[in-house]
């Protein structure tokens, strides 16, 4: 990248209900920013499952079982030298032990070829 820094994809999903949150927390760790714009960024809606085994602490759900959540999965980015502080953020702000979080190396329009 010629004077850009490398950016990250982040991608998340968290209860539907905890979105909001959990973007607020993403912005505030300088992520989702574009030119003049914060909270940047693409929400899907689905269902996340999971099945907590009986020294888990599930926020949602019970034990010893699967368990489907509406969830919504945000989509994101940031510079790689905020990645690791919006990973913080996130997890300091979900509601679940263990969240998914994909981090993926992003190519600018200058590293095609």
């Amino acid at each position: 990248m010629q004077g850009q820094e490398q950016q990250i994809m982040v991608v998340v999903g968290v209860p539907t209900a905890h979105a909001d949150a959990i973007m607020d927390a993403i912005a505030s760790a300088g992520g989702g920013v574009l030119g003049n714009y914060t909270h940047c960024g693409y929400r899907l809606e689905g269902t996340g499952q999971f099945k907590p085994d009986e020294a888990a602490s599930p926020a949602v759900g019970k034990k010893n079982e699967v368990n489907y959540v509406p969830e919504t999965r945000i989509e994101t980015f940031c510079a790689a030298s905020r990645a690791r502080a919006v990973v913080q953020a996130i997890r300091a702000a979900h509601p679940y032990e263990e969240p998914v979080i994909y981090l993926v190396p992003l190519l600018s329009e200058d590293d095609l070829p």
